[in-house]
């Protein structure tokens, strides 16, 4: 049990390095990695939405996946798995990622943003427990969303070995791909450094379970600190690392990327929390699941990124400048959807499992 806390410390303090490394390199400030933007750029640079300066095939992304699923098939714990309520995930999914754009960031970069001195973050941490609390508060009243059933290799494939092929691509400069000249999407790491950097996180958060969502949940659940401390080390670790960079800058104003609205950052990722929860885990804890062979994951990450298209293409995703009224209204609409799924999830009562679901470290 000491060895597996212990790795997860690791881990939240290895991403923590990592992330303040890859903004000296060219990442954008407390997003050195985000996995929501980071999803919205890949959706940009696939052509899903049209906001050129957030469009970028992110590297640490497909690097992510590639460690993933290397760590899995070495340690024998690859298993196709899928057929778990995937309309609902999907739906989950795109909600929760509506409320990360009005955030700006996932819980990654919730810690990130805060290790920054970015204290709006402090807001949306409130609002992601807020998230998780509610979402646990279904979970207690038997919410489900089915189990998973063995498959075939093949659909456990696709996803892992589709992010390789991309990450081949997009490491030998193909130029197939949209890319912003303007904005976070005009600014990165080498592909390289940033390629490596998704390789390393993606190996040891297949191994440590490593989940930012979990480590809430099972804190209130059952006053289990063992994901916890892999949030607080990400805390720790990118803090020390931006003292040493110099780019700790406390304060609410002058955020980069980042706005002051309270209210929007709490609702945000209260929005955020709750689909989180009910999916059973963050989306970098649903990204590596997809890698290890979960498809009900990989819908789960379609949706992040349907989310995040639909997000952009309708003006709902906020700015330096605040939330949209359009992204106001998303907002709510999300909140209106997750209580739907979770009040009629509650309708029968049975286990969950699918891999990342609830009772599991992640």
């Amino acid at each position: 049990m000491k060895n597996k806390k212990l790795l997860v410390v690791v881990t939240g303090g290895v991403l923590g390095l990592l992330s303040v490394l890859l903004v000296r390199y060219g990442n954008p400030a407390n997003m050195g990695y985000c996995i929501a933007c980071f999803l919205r750029d890949i959706s940009g640079g696939l052509g899903f939405h049209r906001a050129e300066t957030v469009q970028y095939m992110r590297p640490e992304i497909f690097g992510l996946i590639a460690g993933a699923f290397i760590a899995a098939l070495l340690t024998k714990e690859y298993r196709p798995v899928g057929g778990s309520s995937p309309l609902a995930r999907f739906t989950l999914a795109f909600s929760g990622m509506l409320g990360m754009l009005v955030f700006l960031g996932c819980p990654v970069r919730a810690v990130l943003r805060l290790a920054g001195g970015d204290l709006n973050a402090g807001v949306g941490i409130l609002g992601l427990i807020a998230g998780v609390f509610i979402g646990i508060q279904f979970l207690n009243r038997g919410f489900s969303l089915g189990r998973a059933g063995g498959l075939a290799s093949v659909n456990g494939y696709i996803f892992p070995v589709t992010a390789i092929i991309i990450l081949i691509l997009v490491l030998s400069g193909a130029t197939y791909f949209f890319a912003g000249k303007s904005g976070p999407g005009s600014m990165h790491a080498p592909v390289i450094i940033s390629a490596a950097a998704g390789l390393a996180v993606g190996v040891m958060a297949q191994r440590s379970r490593f989940c930012m969502i979990g480590g809430i949940r099972d804190f209130i659940l059952f006053r289990d600190t063992h994901l916890l401390l892999g949030f607080l080390s990400l805390l720790v670790f990118a803090f020390l690392g931006n003292l040493f960079a110099g780019a700790f800058n406390p304060g609410f104003a002058g955020q980069p990327i980042a706005h002051t609205d309270g209210l929007w950052n709490f609702l945000g990722m209260t929005l955020a929390g709750a689909a989180a929860t009910m999916l059973g885990g963050c989306p970098l804890r649903q990204i590596i699941a997809a890698s290890e062979g979960n498809t009900d994951c990989a819908v789960t990450i379609i949706g992040f990124i349907a989310g995040a298209a639909f997000a952009h293409n309708f003006g709902l995703a906020a700015g330096p400048k605040g939330v949209p009224l359009a992204g106001q209204y998303a907002t709510i609409i999300g909140l209106a959807v997750v209580l739907a799924i979770g009040f009629l999830g509650t309708c029968r009562t049975s286990s969950v499992s699918g891999g990342v679901g609830y009772g599991q470290n992640g």
